[in-house]
């Protein structure tokens, strides 16, 4: 099978970002944002989902995370879709139920190459870590924009703001993993009765 993996570099006047995916992986992450709990968040999306991945971004934190935050996101999704390739032969549909202590998260993917995402979720506090709250909806978005991807994600129910945000990057890693896997039963089609995607 042909390597699925894609390195993208974003380099704008606001962030200067070097993200290379690798799909078929270990889970082995080197994620160095600037943005501590992005790096976590990155980080256990590659271990739960089996991916390679390495990042690393400078941007524009003195103003504040979300330029960093976003451009990051989109790499991801541009890296996705770039390893993807045609999309022929992969499972394209799963979900993912994720538990993290009192919360529970769930996220549902379909690489069908229609971007849409729908965030249900809501938090009690502006920040955690040094990462806004409110952007999380976006880094999704970001992601299943550029990955060509209809993402939804929610949070079924939680207290801790981290333990919410985990659950839901634990999920979509578990939920991608599975949606790329290489189904051989396929024999190579496209995963649609449309015949393209």
């Amino acid at each position: 099978m042909t390597e699925r993996a894609a390195t993208i570099r974003r380099r704008t006047g606001e962030t200067d970002i070097v993200l290379t995916l690798a799909l078929d992986g270990a889970g082995t992450a080197s994620v160095a944002t600037g943005v501590g709990f992005l790096d976590h968040m990155l980080t256990l999306f590659a271990k739960h989902g089996l991916f390679d991945i390495t990042v690393e971004a400078h941007g524009d934190l003195h103003i504040d995370e979300h330029h960093t935050a976003e451009d990051v996101c989109i790499c991801l999704g541009q890296a996705l879709d770039q390893a993807l390739g045609e999309r022929r032969g992969i499972v394209r549909t799963a979900h993912s139920y994720v538990p993290m202590d009192e919360a529970l998260g769930f996220v549902a993917v379909d690489l069908g190459g229609r971007a849409y995402t729908v965030f249900d979720a809501e938090f009690a506090t502006p920040r955690v870590g040094q990462l806004g709250t409110d952007l999380v909806a976006h880094l999704f978005e970001s992601i299943a924009l550029h990955g060509r991807l209809n993402l939804h994600a929610r949070v079924l129910y939680g207290r801790n703001d981290h333990h919410k945000i985990e659950a839901l990057f634990k999920a979509f890693g578990r939920a991608l993993d599975a949606a790329t896997r290489v189904d051989a039963r396929l024999a190579g089609a496209v995963p649609s009765t449309k015949g393209t995607l």
